[in-house]
């Protein structure tokens, strides 16, 4: 009986591994961060439009998210855009027209400057990206916040 309970734990965590998957989101209007998943609970901050968050827990109409700076809070999920954002977290970020530190030096970008992530990620270590001004070339995943 004991052997089977554990085989059927082990099964379950197995199952949960998929969901245990790291989901970003970038915010799509500035919107009120709660201690709690209602709005009568204490607002704490307003987090601004586009930026990135990690969605920690999902509920009903609601997400508990973390930001950059590890901060945790609830939103409304209606408030979580498909468009994927990144927050540069070195200063300055190097965003170069190829994956490779070598490459030319398109722009540089300061803390705290969000990126539209442009692809999907390579697996190299780096991400390619576009400024809102429309300078897009490669970042360094170490550089910035939100993959």
């Amino acid at each position: 009986m004991m052997l089977l309970r554990s085989f059927l734990l082990v099964c379950a965590l197995w199952l949960a591994l998929p969901a245990a998957a790291l989901e970003y989101r970038s915010v799509s209007e500035a919107a009120v961060l709660y201690d709690a998943p209602s709005l009568k609970g204490t607002p704490l901050f307003v987090i601004a439009r586009q930026t990135p968050v990690e969605v920690v827990v999902a509920l009903d109409g609601w997400s508990k998210v973390r930001d950059a700076a590890g901060g945790l809070a609830w939103i409304e999920k209606r408030l979580l855009g498909e468009r994927r954002m990144v927050q540069v977290v070195a200063s300055p970020a190097q965003i170069r027209t190829a994956a490779n530190p070598e490459a030319t030096l398109v722009f540089e970008a300061e803390r705290d400057v969000l990126l539209e992530l442009t692809d999907p990620l390579p697996g190299n270590g780096w991400a390619r990206v576009r400024h809102r001004d429309g300078q897009a070339g490669f970042v360094r995943v170490e550089q910035v916040w939100g993959l």
